[in-house]
C-alpha cells in the first residue's frame, strides 16, 4: 500500500457509505451499511464500527473524514440543517472523535461530492461546478477552482431549502417541510418527494428507484410523474444557473441513476434560464451515486497532516 490510509464516510439518511483510499487514491476497501434512523447514539456507533471494518479490510489505520447532511454551525459548533434531524443540535464531531479516539474532519456531504467530481470526476477541468444531491434529502455544493465554497454561515449551496420557483397553482402554497417552512425544493425533488407524487397520482407506493425503472419500461403513470419531476428540477436548476452560472452541474444521490434526467432537464431549463443560450452541462457522476466518500477522505491531505 502506498502512503497513509485515508477513510471517507458519507453519512446519508438511509445509508452510510465508507471508503478507504491508499496514498495513490486507489480504493483499499469500500463498505455500505444502513443508517440507524432517529437514533443519534446508534449513528455514532455505526460510523465508528464502519471505520473499524474498513481498517480491518484495508489492513491499516487511517485518518477519518465525514460528509454529513447539514453542516456544523460556526456559532455553536453543533450540527444544523440536517434532514437527518436526530443529528441537529448535537456535538457530532466531538462525540465521534471520542468514539474513534482520534481527530475527525467534517464537511457538508454535497460539498464533499462536488469536490470529488470537480477534482477527477465528471466535472474535472471545470472552473465552476455545482454538485447536487438528490436522495433522501436535497442539497448542493459549490466548487470554484477546485475549492468548496462554504459561505459566511456555512450554508453555501443549500439549495434544497429554497422554494420551488415559478410555482403552478396546484403547487401553492407548497408542501410542508421538516424545516418548518412550506414549498422547499426538498419536498418535491427528494426521493421521498417523488414517491409521494407517484402515490398521490396512482394510489400505489413505489420508491424513487422503482418509479425510474417503471418509466424506463414505458409505464405511462411513471412517465407522467417523472416528466413533472424533470420540469420542476429544471426550474430549480435554472435559478442556480442564473445566480452561479456554473460550467457543469453534476447530479448525485440515488435519483442521479435515472438516465433520462440528463436529456430531459436541459430541454426544460431553456425556458427558465435568463439567457439566449445555456452552455451549462448536466452530467451524471463519474464516481457513482456515492462519490462524496472520496471528497470526505480528501478532507485530510495525503500526508495525513
Amino acid at each position: 500500500m502506498a502512503g497513509p490510509l485515508r477513510i471517507g464516510i458519507d453519512l446519508g439518511g438511509t445509508k452510510i457509505e465508507g471508503v478507504a483510499l491508499d496514498g495513490d487514491d486507489c480504493e483499499a476497501a469500500r463498505r455500505r451499511i444502513a443508517t440507524p434512523r432517529e437514533n443519534y447514539d446508534a449513528t455514532i456507533a455505526s460510523v465508528a464500527g464502519l471505520v473499524a471494518t474498513l481498517e480491518t479490510a484495508a489492513g491499516a489505520p487511517g485518518t477519518v473524514g465525514v460528509g454529513i447532511p447539514g453542516t456544523i454551525s460556526p456559532a455553536t459548533g453543533l450540527v444544523k440543517n440536517a434532514n437527518s434531524t436526530w443529528l441537529n443540535g448535537r456535538p457530532f464531531r466531538e462525540d465521534l472523535e471520542r468514539a474513534l479516539g482520534r481527530p475527525v474532519r467534517l464537511m457538508n456531504d454535497a460539498n464533499c461530492f462536488a469536490v470529488a467530481e470537480a477534482a477527477d470526476g465528471a466535472a474535472a477541468g471545470a472552473a465552476t461546478v455545482f454538485g447536487v444531491i438528490l436522495g433522501t434529502g436535497v442539497g448542493g455544493g459549490l466548487v470554484v477552482a477546485g475549492e468548496p465554497v462554504r459561505g459566511a454561515n456555512a450554508i453555501a449551496g443549500e439549495w434544497g431549502h429554497t422554494p420551488l420557483p415559478w410555482p403552478a397553482e396546484d403547487e401553492r402554497p407548497g408542501r410542508e417541510c421538516w424545516c418548518g417552512l412550506s414549498g422547499c425544493l426538498e419536498t418535491y425533488l427528494s426521493g421521498p418527494g417523488l414517491a409521494a407524487e407517484f402515490a398521490a397520482a396512482t394510489g400505489v407506493a413505489l420508491d424513487a428507484a422503482a418509479i425510474g425503472e417503471a418509466a424506463a419500461a414505458g409505464e405511462s403513470a411513471a412517465i407522467a410523474v417523472l416528466a413533472r419531476y424533470e420540469e420542476r428540477l429544471a426550474r430549480a436548476l435554472a435559478v442556480v444557473i442564473d445566480i452561479f452560472d456554473p460550467e457543469v452541474i453534476v447530479l448525485g444521490g440515488g435519483l442521479s441513476r435515472i438516465a433520462r434526467l440528463y436529456s430531459e432537464v436541459p430541454q426544460h431549463w431553456k425556458r427558465w434560464v435568463f439567457s439566449d443560450h445555456v452552455a451549462t452541462r448536466l452530467v451524471p457522476p463519474r464516481h457513482g451515486d456515492a462519490a462524496g466518500v472520496r471528497g470526505a477522505a480528501w478532507l485530510w491531505p495525503r500526508t495525513g497532516a
